[in-house]
């Protein structure tokens, strides 16, 4: 079985549709992603922060003749991941990974936001070295470009109102429970296959979902683990729900995590690029990053 682009858990249908009711503006991303104006999170040992690099692996710092800076892309519209503030700044978990990878390889950056839809073509055309943007390494993306090792994925999670958690994430323990899900989505087809005793209750969208769980409609929800990592660390869930199980990251139903795109003929950047990305992970940089913007974790 396959699945449309629209329904992967990145730069989707599904997830565009969700972002556009929930955040209209940096503004209101504050308000919702640090509601109480602070950046506090949870405490470190609650949250499970992810690496994607082998600890083992020694790298030795590549060769970087020829590489005087990077010109990284992005958007402005895909908070907490890349956003623009009231002054223009660009902010955001997408954002800052570029910023401290410039400062691991000592190398003078510029970050450029354009359109989401332009951002493959003007990599390609030379407009930019390199597009840190939340593109998925689909096999048609990859026919064009070329990406680092991922720094993050977003996993499917299951989100359970308070007093309505089960026993266990199990088959045994979902049986005969009513899910929600959004219908038609790769999460519905996972729980279709992994869960087949869960009574499945489609919605239109993330937001329906949402409002169904905080409403008390459902007792359980299973989505994309970041956009309700996000959601529950926000006021829109009124502190109804929380995660458990999981998580949940098979690459054919999930996709296969977010690098940072660079043209297909240059392996010189990419290899700097890992090189610096297992720096950030070794020296906690990473983790830093993913507390800030995800207090609540979605691992």
């Amino acid at each position: 079985m396959t699945f449309p682009i629209e329904h992967y858990i990145f730069r989707g249908v599904m997830v565009n549709i969700a972002r556009k009711a929930i955040f209209s503006g940096a503004a209101l991303v504050l308000a919702l992603f640090f509601p109480s104006g602070t950046t506090s999170a949870a405490p470190i040992d609650s949250v499970r922060v992810p690496s994607f690099s082998d600890p083992g692996l020694r790298l030795e710092k590549p060769d970087l003749t020829g590489i005087r800076a990077i010109r990284f892309l992005t958007s402005d519209d895909y908070p907490p991941l890349d956003f623009a503030m009231s002054d223009g700044t660009l902010m955001g978990f997408n954002v800052e990974i570029a910023r401290a990878v410039c400062a691991e390889l000592e190398i003078a950056c510029t970050i450029q936001a354009r359109r989401f839809d332009t951002l493959i073509d003007s990599l390609v055309a030379g407009k930019g070295d390199a597009v840190v943007a939340s593109i998925a390494a689909t096999p048609e993306n990859r026919a064009r470009i070329d990406f680092s090792q991922p720094y993050y994925q977003t996993p499917a999670r299951f989100v359970a109102r308070k007093e309505a958690v089960p026993s266990e994430a199990s088959r045994g323990g979902l049986r005969g429970k009513t899910v929600g899900v959004v219908g038609g989505s790769a999460h519905e087809a996972y729980l279709k296959a992994f869960f087949p005793g869960a009574k499945l209750k489609p919605y239109a969208d993330l937001s329906a979902l949402e409002t169904a769980l905080r409403g008390g409609e459902i007792g359980i929800g299973f989505a994309d683990g970041l956009t309700m990592a996000v959601w529950l660390n926000s006021e829109l869930s009124g502190n109804c729900c929380g995660f458990f199980g999981g998580p949940y990251c098979e690459s054919r139903y999930f996709g296969e995590g977010v690098g940072i795109a660079v043209r297909n003929d240059d392996s010189q950047l990419r290899r700097a690029l890992n090189w610096a990305l297992a720096r950030l992970y070794t020296k906690g940089v990473y983790s830093e990053l993913y507390l800030k913007y995800f207090p609540i974790g979605f691992y």
